[in-house]
This record gives structure tokens, C-alpha cells and sequence, in this order.
């Protein structure tokens, strides 16, 4: 294949003309590229360029651009009655339904109408590159060009290489994504690509710790926005996207990787998509929106409260303790600096992808008195504690009115090894390690596509810079042996790494 496309007076071809569709046209004709527009439906294709239209007037309006570059962006946008029309075009993206036969039906059609060095780009979000191509009579000139909704807000778009994808084709498609004003990363073709595997463990950690009933939904989000210092909470999120979109992609993924167990659907999430209960778009998901709520409730539980008994912090897991006591100690709490607790104090422990039991046992404390604290995150915004089956509620009342004395909201679980931020933290860098061990995707484009695909507050791999990678290495080694489920067995590329001492971002 001849290669390289035109830096100048690109002409490329979009079929479908639904929210994608016209997002790609926009961003490819603010690019500077002449779009040609088409879709099964003219209607729609009439709609867009409307839809098109506002959203530059709103940009000129905030002063994004001037009406030159807003006339010229129009004028760069070519309403066609159907794919015969896109002969001319030298790039085609098809952003029609996500099935499978549809689209490889249209890219058979298509081999007909433009020509050999013509690049054939999907925007499939869930569907295999390489199967996709398949059936091509070229197979080598087709690749993923993943875009994100709202295509002008969201800076990402993942190119894909196919099996059978020619590198420069991608290298071709890296290049229009930076015209087109996007940040792009290269990804071999993978179920999920590289943002949608990551957002698994998101949700599907999320949505385990609450089927396990070790907390609710408001708890779940709570802690994870403002102690781990996420943008929307797991259930949040799924309730903004809806169920109906998340789960069906969650039960591809995991098909697809052949029942890997990091990827195992909640029967939580399958249970509310069978009641209808999909999110905002049928005012009822994991939050009840009838009443038009702006977000989910957060779980919080405040006390200006001071705990009767004496307070002792196990030194099990000394950085851990140290936080804790340094925290303790801004909240006037007097700490004993014997090496066991007096026999009626407070116990406090500071797991890292243990339990509060297993800590009792483990260190031979007395778990009426054993209450944990996860000490990982943010004690500044939100904390959180969990006891023994066996804690005495005096105590979990004592540590919750302490640890709140300040104002600052404590949520109570259930026991649970790894707390709730812990798991779902640990379980994002591991996919992430996963997909770098795969050399699905470079260390530096996990990272960055995750963080601007999701908005984390650290990629994949950086929470082990902000974390450390032994931390995260024995919050999944310890969730491992407490459940026995190979779901929380660590990836090879976490575990050398932590077991060299060096960033999870090492690329090898």
C-alpha cells in the first residue's frame, strides 16, 4: 500500500451521522479536512450539520474561535446522499451501529467504491479490529479510530492496529488525530481496547464490594471522590452512562478474554438492566432521579464526639501508622506508646488489602476492641473504617466520633480486605499492568489515555508512583489469599516491578 496521507486538501469520508458521527465531522472540519457526511437516513445527515452548526456558534460565543474559522469549519462539511459519493476520499471512518455484520457489510462495500490506497477507519468501541477486517479484500488498510462522546469535548482517540493493519496506516491515523486536535495513542487490537478494559475495574470492583454487602451505593462513591480523589463516583458514573451501554460492553470484554476473571460481570449490574433501572435516561439507576437530583447523596457520618477509651495504633504497617497517629494527634487524641494496648483500649489498625479479622488474628489483638482504618488515601475529605464481625459497637461508635471530631465525614463498612478504595485502586492499576505486559499499549499511553478517557486522578500505572508499587502489590497479593478468587492474582509486570523497586511506568 502506497502511503502517507495529504497534509493538505485531505478529503475523508464519515458514514453515520448519529452523535459520533457528527462529532468526528467537527473535529475533522475545524482540522482543516473536507468532510463528506452521509447516512443511511438523509434526515439525519440534515440533522447534524444543524447540530454541527450550534455547537460552533457556542464555541465562537465563549470566544473558542472567530467567525472566520467557524465559517471556514462549515464550509469544510459535505452533506452526501450515500457511500457511492465518497470515491474521492482518500480516508473513510464508518461510525454506524455496533454489530458486526452491518459493518463488515459496509466495508465490503465500500473496497468497491474508493480506492486501493483508500484507509478504511472504524470508531467500533467494542468490536474487534481484526475481524471487523476480515472479511476485506484488503484487510491491511483497515485499523480502529476510537473517539470518545462528546467527540469536540473529549481530547482522546484510540488508534488500533489490526493484526493484519499495515503500521502505516496507523501512523497515518496518529497523524490525522493530532490535525483533528486530538490527543492520540496507539493500541494493538485487544477486547476493549485500552480505556474500556481500565474502566472495568472501576465499576465491576465497585459494584462486587456492594453485592458482597461490605457497603451501599452512597458509601462506594463517597469514598472514592473524595478520599481517592475521583471526578464521579463507580455508581455515578454507571448511572451517567447507563447500564444498558456498560454492562453489555462489560459481558463482551469478558467473553471475549475468555472468562478472565479481572474482567467477571456483577450479577448486581445484569439484575438492574433486566428491571429497566438503567440510569438517568429512565430516572431511576442506582440513584433515584425523579426528582431531579443534581448528584447521588453522599453517605456521610460526622460527630463532635471525643471516644471514652484509651486509643492504641498497631505499628503492623508503620507508614500506615504513622499517618493515622499523626492525624490522631491534630485531633488531641492522647495515643498509647505501649508496644500491646491496655486492656480496654481502642485498637486501631491500618491494613493494606487485609481485613479487620485477619489483622486481629494476625497480630493477636483482641477483636471486640479492633477497628481499621484505611490509612492509604486522603484522611483530609472523607475516612473510612470497618470492624471485626465481633467489634463491640461502643468502639466502632468510639473510633467514628474520634476520627470525626473535626467535622470530616468517616464512612463505616463492613469487613472487607482492602477497605473500598484500596480494591477498586488496586484492581485499575493491575488492568493496567495487564494491558502493558500485553505491549497492548505502551506504559506512557496507558497513563495518558486513561487519564484523559476517565478523568483519573492518576493513569493505570502512575498509582503506583502516588501510591507505591509494593503497596499495590500487596493490597492484591493480600485480597488474593483472603478470597482465594484469581481475580486479585497480580500481573507479572506489577509484581517485578514492585519486587525491583521501580516505577510501574518502566517500559521494558
Amino acid at each position: 500500500m502506497e502511503s502517507i496521507l495529504p497534509k493538505e486538501n485531505l478529503v475523508i469520508g464519515v458514514i453515520g451521522a448519529g452523535a459520533m458521527g457528527r462529532g468526528i465531522a467537527q473535529v475533522a472540519a475545524t482540522g482543516g479536512m473536507t468532510v463528506l457526511l452521509t447516512d443511511s437516513r438523509p434526515e439525519a445527515v440534515a440533522d447534524a450539520v444543524k447540530s454541527i452548526e450550534k455547537a460552533l456558534a457556542r464555541l465562537k460565543e465563549k470566544g473558542t474561535i472567530d467567525q472566520g474559522a467557524m465559517d471556514r469549519a462549515l464550509g469544510h462539511i459535505k452533506p452526501v446522499q450515500s457511500v457511492e459519493q465518497l470515491a474521492e476520499c482518500r480516508l473513510v471512518i464508518e461510525a454506524v451501529i455496533e454489530d458486526l455484520d452491518i459493518k463488515q457489510a459496509l466495508l465490503a462495500q465500500l473496497e468497491n467504491i474508493v480506492s486501493d490506497d483508500c484507509i478504511i477507519a472504524s470508531n467500533t468501541s467494542s468490536l474487534s479490529i481484526t475481524t471487523i477486517a476480515s472479511k476485506c479484500r484488503r484487510p491491511e488498510r483497515v485499523a480502529g479510530f476510537h473517539f470518545f462522546n462528546p467527540v469536540p469535548v473529549m481530547k482522546l482517540v484510540e488508534v488500533i492496529d489490526g493484526l493484519q493493519t499495515l503500521p502505516a496506516v496507523g501512523d497515518a491515523l496518529m497523524d490525522v488525530g493530532k490535525r483533528m486536535g486530538r490527543e492520540p495513542v496507539r493500541i494493538k487490537d485487544a477486547p476493549g481496547f485500552l480505556v474500556n478494559q481500565v474502566g472495568r475495574a472501576y465499576t465491576l470492583e465497585a459494584a462486587h464490594l456492594v453485592s458482597e454487602g461490605i457497603a451501599t451505593f452512597d458509601d462506594v462513591d463517597a469514598v472514592m471522590r473524595e478520599a481517592a480523589g475521583f471526578r464521579m463516583g463507580p455508581f455515578e458514573l454507571l448511572d451517567l452512562v447507563g447500564l444498558d451501554v456498560n454492562h453489555p460492553a462489560t459481558d463482551a470484554i469478558y467473553r471475549q478474554f475468555y472468562h478472565e476473571p479481572r474482567y467477571r460481570p456483577s450479577v448486581l449490574m445484569q439484575s438492574r438492566l433486566d428491571a429497566g433501572m438503567l440510569g438517568r435516561k429512565t430516572k431511576r439507576g442506582f440513584y433515584d432521579y425523579s426528582e431531579q437530583k443534581d448528584a447521588a447523596p453522599a453517605a456521610e457520618i460526622k460527630s463532635s464526639s471525643s471516644s471514652s477509651y484509651p486509643v492504641w495504633v498497631s505499628r503492623f504497617e508503620p507508614e500506615q501508622a504513622d499517618k493515622l497517629i499523626a492525624l490522631l494527634k491534630t485531633l488531641n487524641v492522647k495515643i498509647e506508646d505501649g508496644a500491646r494496648p491496655s486492656s480496654a483500649a481502642l485498637c486501631l489498625v491500618t491494613p493494606l488489602g487485609d481485613d479487620a479479622t485477619h489483622s486481629a488474628v494476625e497480630q493477636g489483638l483482641d477483636a471486640k476492641r479492633v477497628v481499621a482504618v484505611d490509612a492509604l488515601f486522603d484522611l483530609g475529605k472523607r475516612r473510612t473504617i470497618m470492624s471485626t464481625p465481633v467489634t463491640e459497637s461502643s468502639y466502632v461508635d468510639a473510633a467514628r466520633a474520634l476520627l470525626g471530631s473535626d467535622g470530616v465525614a468517616v464512612t463505616v463498612t463492613r469487613d472487607s480486605p482492602g477497605f473500598i478504595a484500596q480494591r477498586i485502586v488496586a484492581m485499575i492499576a493491575n488492568i493496567g499492568a495487564s494491558i502493558a505486559q500485553n505491549r497492548t499499549a505502551s506504559a506512557s499511553d496507558i497513563d495518558k489515555a486513561v487519564k484523559l478517557g476517565l478523568g483519573y486522578p492518576h493513569g493505570p500505572l502512575g498509582f503506583g508512583d502516588a501510591l507505591g508499587t509494593g503497596t499495590l502489590l500487596k493490597i492484591l497479593n493480600n485480597m488474593q489469599r483472603r478470597y482465594g478468587d484469581p481475580r486479585y492474582r497480580s500481573n507479572l509486570w506489577l509484581t517485578r516491578r514492585a519486587e525491583l523497586g521501580v516505577s510501574l511506568t518502566l517500559q521494558d
